[in-house]
């Protein structure tokens, strides 16, 4: 295992109103961050990202705002997210990750810009 082979997200609870954080697989391109939900829309996760979209999210002990979205039905964004994670996990583990891929709902969450200072 290495530094990056998880992110922590932390949505807020869309009944209870209280942080939730989870620890994920994710991928990066840019300023967005790139998850899948085996789950999919019945993950806890995603059910309060949809009611809120505003996430905190820690890389590598960086911490950041951003915003979430479900890319279902997204075309070429949602080919891309799966593939980025795909690939960054499929060479790390023995398993076989296709059915994974495939099955699990795409997100990405686009990150807030850092502030200078």
């Amino acid at each position: 295992m290495t530094s990056d082979d998880y992110c922590y997200v932390t949505t807020t609870g869309r009944r209870s109103g209280r942080p939730h954080r989870i620890e994920i697989w994710y991928a990066r391109r840019g300023e967005t961050l790139y998850l899948m939900s085996g789950g999919r829309r019945k993950s806890d996760w995603v059910q309060n990202l949809i009611a809120d979209p505003a996430v905190v999210v820690e890389v590598d002990g960086d911490t950041r705002s951003g915003s979430a979205r479900v890319l279902e039905d997204a075309g070429d964004e949602e080919a891309r997210a799966r593939g980025l994670v795909f690939d960054k996990y499929s060479a790390r583990f023995e398993e076989n990750l296709v059915a994974w891929r495939d099955a699990a709902l795409p997100v990405a969450i686009d990150l807030s810009p850092t502030s200078g200072g």
